[in-house]
């Protein structure tokens, strides 16, 4: 697949861009994967990057867009959970809704990050250089073939894969499972062979040593949310912040903002921060008035630092920050004014 990229870019960077934008979209839609092809996919594909003298923060935008904007407005595949989890997470706190209240609320939030994308891919469009490494990292023969600019074949092992792509996502659109339709992809590719059985173990704990952090990460967001709200000081809060805030709804929507950009930071996760939020700002906006509406990072850096000259702060949380969270800081201040 990074062969075929390479081959139809021809050096034009807003190609690469927009084909980065459309894997990060699938990658959350139609193969749910989300982040898992980034170190897979990017790594081969710098050497190219390096000959156009592309910013590798284009990119990161390209990332930022395509992973979130997709679940954050789209209720497919992680659209599915993360809306879900909107959903269950108000009830808890104590205000019941439809799922689809949620998309009708978020487009506008996907909207401003389309025009985050858009300035941020002109800003960064620049030409800035980078060193070619020849060694990137423990790359296996088929990222040393396309490094060389040698030929590579698609073989029937490539074509199993694709295969089993749509395999899990029919299963999953058929059962509403995500889970089943990922061990129905797995099985078939057993059954093909293109995995080995002897190699199961090794994928697996692969698989979870890149994701299950994020899982225990948002468990642990899931737990502390019930914990502040058995406590009792969730009413508390409110009040005081009621009180310093005037009953302002502009003053009480930039302080939520706020109090979300504080927490996400914190976690890492825009997943594990909704039941936190919830849990204190369901009480907080119906006492203001408001109607009842409603990553990213690391992923990108694994790929882009493959050698060495990508900073995960500056090159893509920095980027991200400017481009993609003022715009939605606006939105959620403003838009909620209007429901």
């Amino acid at each position: 697949m990074a062969k075929k990229i390479g081959s139809m870019v021809k050096g034009n960077k807003f190609v690469l861009a927009f084909i980065i934008v459309l894997v990060s979209i699938a990658s959350g839609t139609i193969i749910p994967v989300h982040i898992a092809f980034i170190p897979i996919l990017i790594p081969p594909l710098l050497t190219l990057m390096n000959k156009m003298k592309m910013d590798r923060r284009m990119l990161s935008i390209c990332f930022g867009f395509g992973l979130k904007s997709t679940y954050i407005t789209l209720p497919i595949a992680y659209g599915a959970i993360y809306h879900g989890l909107i959903r269950d997470s108000l009830a808890k706190a104590g205000l019941s809704i439809e799922s689809s209240l949620i998309w009708k609320t978020n487009w506008m939030a996907g909207l401003a990050m389309f025009v985050g994308l858009i300035l941020g891919l002109i800003y960064f469009s620049k030409d800035r250089e980078y060193k070619d490494v020849e060694e990137l990292g423990e790359t296996d023969e088929n990222h040393q073939k396309l490094i060389n600019d040698q030929p590579m074949k698609v073989e029937l092992k490539h074509w199993l894969c694709l295969v089993a792509g749509v395999i899990a996502l029919v299963v999953q659109l058929m059962t509403e499972s995500l889970p089943l339709g990922a061990l129905a992809a797995l099985t078939f590719l057993l059954i093909t062979r293109v995995i080995k059985w002897g190699e199961l173990q090794d994928i697996l704990e692969g698989g979870i040593g890149l994701m299950g952090f994020i899982a225990f990460v948002m468990l642990l967001a899931s737990g502390y949310a019930n914990v502040i709200i058995n406590s009792g000081g969730v009413e508390d809060l409110v009040g005081t912040a009621f009180s310093v805030l005037g009953g302002s709804k502009l003053a009480g929507s930039f302080m939520m903002i706020m109090l979300g950009l504080v927490i996400v930071l914190g976690v890492g996760t825009s997943f594990g921060t909704v039941p936190i939020l919830a849990a204190v700002y369901v009480p907080l906006a119906q006492k203001l008035g408001f109607s009842p509406a409603s990553d990213t990072t690391l992923g990108p850096t694994s790929g882009l630092n493959a050698d060495g000259q990508h900073d995960h702060i500056w090159d893509t949380c920095v980027p991200q920050f400017v481009f993609f969270v003022i715009p939605l800081m606006l939105v959620g201040i403003i838009w909620p004014l209007f429901l």
